[in-house]
């Protein structure tokens, strides 16, 4: 019986941690999307791609953990790259965080 507790526990607390993660996941990937769109787009300079990027995420629900300013905009081969990196935390419970750190960037 004792073990059964523990595991129920154990199963309870990690679906805990995947209903908190979850919506930075998808935060993630919307990001991603929007700056894959963005590149394919070729925009002709870089605060155009940044307002597209504000454009979008005004759009996007989503989208709260950065901002068009916080891109890093570049050109390889001929084509815009554009590049993004944020921390998130996630309260767990008082004093317990979990940090993930994403970064991405378009083809």
């Amino acid at each position: 019986m004792f073990s059964l507790l523990f595991w129920g526990i154990l199963v309870g607390f990690a679906g805990y941690l995947v209903v908190r993660v979850l919506p930075t996941v998808n935060e993630y990937m919307t990001i991603q999307r929007t700056v894959e769109k963005i590149a394919k787009e070729g925009p002709a300079t870089v605060a155009a791609a940044r307002q597209a990027f504000d454009k979008q995420k005004d759009i996007e629900y989503a989208i709260a953990s950065i901002s068009g300013k916080d891109l890093t905009i570049t050109k390889e081969d001929d084509k815009v790259v554009i590049g993004f990196a944020y921390e998130k935390e996630i309260p767990v419970m008082g004093p317990v965080f979990v940090l993930i750190k994403y970064a991405g960037r378009s083809k």
